[in-house]
């Protein structure tokens, strides 16, 4: 039978929370926070049901010192007052939900039988995704398909020449990365590795940032300024979307890339450059030269060598990988423990298209650990549903704005009704009313 700590000051509502629990579950009680954690030590209880205010510590401390304990503890948080702060730190510290008093016993029941679930759940899941030591791994590409082996290989050729490198691939494969590795990995790592990103930047200004200018060398050249090459030294100069530089800027960049030397704007003094430029696109160039949009000459001059990514629907068997190092890396930034997936979130991982790549895999699991409860990723958890489309844009965008679009897409799948939709996002019935109220949502 399954155990259930409750921790609060007021003697009625202990006595009535645990004749009303006890017909299904094994209770024990605790007047104050001290008396609780005692508890807590003695019993280890399947679940905490406490009060916020307490007579010797705040119930938000009981929470914390609980999780320190045991940092899967479910804990169901009661209070009189419900004010957004305590919400929010109270989630913020680990607690399954927040109720408000008098309590719909409705609702406790509910959420006792949710925070019940997700704890089966955790036990019972048979895929742990943890960081491992992979064998076909260099720097932050992970991968151990054959396409990523031959990516590999080329790496590990290049990286102790100076030979300039053509990296292509769609939006998302990891050309930054490629490139990186390249540099990290060859003679002059200690030298700066510099990105500019072609498209991101007009035409007039990318030659400035490219080579430099000298003061007065147009309106706002109020003092002179060093460029990409020259800052990059010995380096690596990595040119991101090398397909959008214009016509003009490219016969700039071939002599540069002859001579090995250039003039800032404006400037007469000939500057030297040793730079090895490595450059990336997800345009077809070889198109593009058909088009006169390219120079062919420029062309073979970028790729020495070239090296293709694959996108991520062609090597799938990299998901399970890619997903325990994103995993890592989130869990990381977000001071996050989110590191469980079911086998049915996986395998829905592995079926999906991925139309943007790792960064669209890396957005979406960004998400799901961000909506988690406890350590584990759930289905719902994941901006997609099961027909492979999208519920809103991968974009990063603000958590408010994901939580919006998603409980409006759970209204709108369960016809406005409230009791399922609260069920699926595993919020209280009076909770999911504040938000549609918030948000202004659609019934």
């Amino acid at each position: 039978m399954k155990s259930i700590l409750i921790i609060d000051d007021d003697h009625l509502i202990r006595k009535t929370l645990s004749a009303h629990l006890s017909k299904s579950y094994e209770v024990s009680l605790a007047e104050d926070g001290e008396g609780g954690l005692q508890q807590y030590d003695e019993n280890m209880p399947d679940l905490v049901v406490l009060d916020i205010r307490l007579p010797d510590m705040s119930g938000l401390e009981v929470l914390s010192k609980i999780r320190e304990k045991n940092k899967n503890a479910n804990v169901i948080i009661m209070t009189a007052f419900d004010d957004m702060k305590t919400t929010v730190e109270a989630i913020r510290l680990g607690a399954f939900e927040y109720l408000v008093k008098p309590l719909d016993y409705v609702e406790l029941d509910l959420t006792v039988s949710k925070a019940f679930q997700m704890q089966s759940l955790e036990d019972k899941v048979s895929y742990l995704v943890e960081e491992q030591q992979k064998e076909y791994t260099i720097d932050n590409i992970i991968g151990r398909s054959p396409q990523m082996r031959e990516v590999f290989k080329f790496i590990g050729s290049v990286a102790d020449t100076r030979t300039n490198v053509l990296i292509q691939g769609e939006s998302g494969t990891g050309k930054e990365l490629v490139a990186k590795a390249i540099h990290f990995n060859s003679p002059n790592r200690s030298e700066p590795f510099i990105v500019i990103n072609c498209s991101a930047i007009v035409d007039t200004l990318l030659e400035s940032e490219l080579f430099g200018h000298v003061k007065g060398a147009f309106t706002d050249a109020v003092s002179e300024t060093k460029g990409k090459f020259e800052i990059a030294g010995k380096g690596t100069l990595f040119l991101d979307e090398a397909g959008d530089v214009s016509p003009n800027l490219q016969s700039k960049l071939l002599r540069v890339i002859e001579t090995r030397d250039f003039m800032k704007v404006g400037g007469e003094k000939v500057l030297k450059t040793e730079a090895r430029i490595i450059a990336a696109t997800n345009q077809d160039l070889k198109s593009l030269i058909e088009k006169e949009k390219f120079r062919e000459d420029l062309y073979y001059r970028l790729k020495v060598v070239e090296i293709t990514l694959p996108p991520l629907h062609e090597r799938k068997e990299d998901i399970p990988d890619l997903v325990a190092y994103l995993l890592e890396k989130i869990n990381r930034q977000l001071r996050k423990n989110v590191k469980k997936l079911p086998p049915g979130v996986m395998k829905v991982l592995m079926e999906l298209p991925w139309k943007g790549n790792v960064r669209e895999l890396e957005n979406a699991l960004t998400r799901a650990v961000i909506l988690a409860k406890g350590d584990v990723i759930l289905e719902e958890n994941l901006p997609v549903d099961t027909g492979e489309k999208k519920i809103f844009p991968l974009e990063l965008v603000s958590l408010k704005e994901v939580e919006k679009e998603y409980i409006q897409h759970v209204l709108n799948k369960t016809k406005g009704n409230k009791t399922k939709a609260s069920q699926i996002l595993q919020i209280t019935r009076p909770t999911l009313d504040k938000k549609i109220k918030e948000y202004k949502l659609s019934m």
